[in-house]
């Protein structure tokens, strides 16, 4: 028997940030970078799509691949956003605060600069892995 899930079945769940970051990438280049909002059609007023199976804003895709769903807090997930924070400058400025939805916000703020492309994020995130592996 067959059970249809709201997640991707026979997926692995990164368990380090570089790892995270690569996972991370790998869905944004597949399904897309969204800007303004985690994923379009958030409360599934129009769309019956899976979460994991639409553009993705950056912190929704750090939680999606950790957890599978983008709206689930995960610390590995928070883990990852602080330090892809503390990378990203906006107007030349790093995140104002370090509590974890002011990190969040800096990093949709970088996200959803006029004209960031799903490759520049997906370069963004492969170098953020590229550097956490160094620092392991």
């Amino acid at each position: 028997m067959t059970q249809i899930t709201d997640r991707p079945a026979v997926q692995q769940h990164p368990v380090t940030v570089p790892a995270v970051f690569r996972a991370a990438a790998r869905l944004i280049a597949a399904n897309g970078h969204y800007q303004g909002d985690y994923l379009p059609d958030p409360f599934d007023r129009e769309m019956c799509i899976p979460h994991f199976l639409r553009p993705l804003c950056i912190v929704a895709a750090l939680k999606c691949v950790v957890s599978g769903d983008p709206h689930e807090p995960s610390l590995l997930a928070d883990s990852a956003i602080g330090v892809l924070a503390l990378r990203l400058e906006v107007d030349g400025e790093g995140p104002e605060w370090g509590d974890i939805h002011s990190l969040e916000a800096h990093v949709s703020a970088w996200g959803d600069l006029e004209g960031r492309t799903a490759e520049s994020v997906v370069a963004v995130l492969e170098a953020a892995a590229d550097a956490s592996e160094v620092l392991a």
